[in-house]
């Protein structure tokens, strides 16, 4: 079984479940995963996860991920992009691009976010927007994101492009609503291309006609994404331990109780996820891969 990463370029049209079932067909294998949802009106980096990777995917979606979104100004649609229904409409202030810059610079920062009642978040298991569709009567608590840069590339007639530098968990369509509103008036997000996540940037992204072209020559390796979490290296007698489920002392200088690590053989091939139990001084085994030994 492969098991490795791939940097997927995804085109606009497709939802990513439409992507990993191309990705299943190409490299004839079931157990394939992505990370970081994109809507099918978005383009961009999609890290498609194959075999044991997918396994790591909680650890290596929590990078910081940039997007360039295109937005209009003077109306609102019920999915705030514009896939959706018109639903509101105002005319558009006289605004310069550095009227437009200006407001932006508010958003910079940690923001309380209300999500769109069109995105994929559960509510009581079931996804938000089938509740939307269904003109269920629900609500979507606000959460915390963070905005590390957000800047305004072109601006004209009401028309704009935007560059927006984020946390995991930030819906770029629910930010321009909001910047539509601190300018006076409504505002839609019309195309969205993520060009980042993480470690995986757009300019490596492979295409499907590519990854059918040649499909082993975009496989990363599957800890690509996961290398900032702290590394253990264990003897194979400490690999087997783990494998077996127990835990294995460690000395964990700098560490924190329950910090999360990467476990790897001598041979610098990943065993698994460990979590460090500082008050024992061992790491007890999380996601072992039984066949690194």
């Amino acid at each position: 079984m492969i098991n490795g990463i791939v940097n997927v370029l995804k085109a606009t049209g497709m939802s990513s479940h439409d992507v990993i079932g191309q990705m299943r067909r190409i490299y004839g294998m079931k157990k394939i995963g992505h990370a970081g949802t994109l809507d099918p009106l978005a383009a961009g980096v999609l890290p498609v996860y194959l075999g044991q990777a997918t396994r790591l995917i909680e650890y290596g979606d929590n990078g910081i991920k940039t997007y360039h979104a295109e937005f209009a100004l003077g109306f609102a649609t019920d999915t705030e992009d514009s896939t959706g229904e018109v639903v509101a409409s105002a005319a558009v202030p006289d605004l310069s691009a550095e009227d437009i810059s200006s407001v932006l610079a508010s958003f910079c920062g940690d923001i309380e976010q209300t999500p769109s009642r069109y995105s994929a978040i559960n509510v009581n298991g079931v996804k938000a927007y089938k509740l939307a569709r269904q003109n269920a009567d629900f609500t979507l608590p606000g959460r915390r994101v963070t905005i590390y840069e957000i800047r305004l590339l072109s601006y004209q007639n009401g028309r704009g492009v935007i560059a927006v530098t984020c946390s995991k968990g930030t819906y770029v369509r629910s930010l321009i609503r909001d910047v539509g509103e601190a300018l006076g008036t409504y505002a839609c997000m019309t195309y969205l291309v993520r060009v980042r996540a993480g470690v995986f940037d757009i300019a490596q992204a492979a295409s499907l006609e590519e990854l059918e072209a040649d499909p082993q020559a975009y496989i990363l390796p599957a800890d690509m994404a996961i290398q900032d979490l702290p590394k253990a290296v264990c003897t194979a007698e400490k690999c087997a331990r783990l494998l077996q489920g127990r835990a294995v002392p460690f000395a964990g200088k700098g560490l924190a109780h329950g910090d999360v690590l990467r476990v790897y053989t001598p041979e610098r091939k990943l065993a698994g996820i460990a979590h460090f139990d500082k008050e024992h001084h061992v790491i007890r085994p999380h996601k072992m891969f039984a066949d690194v030994l």
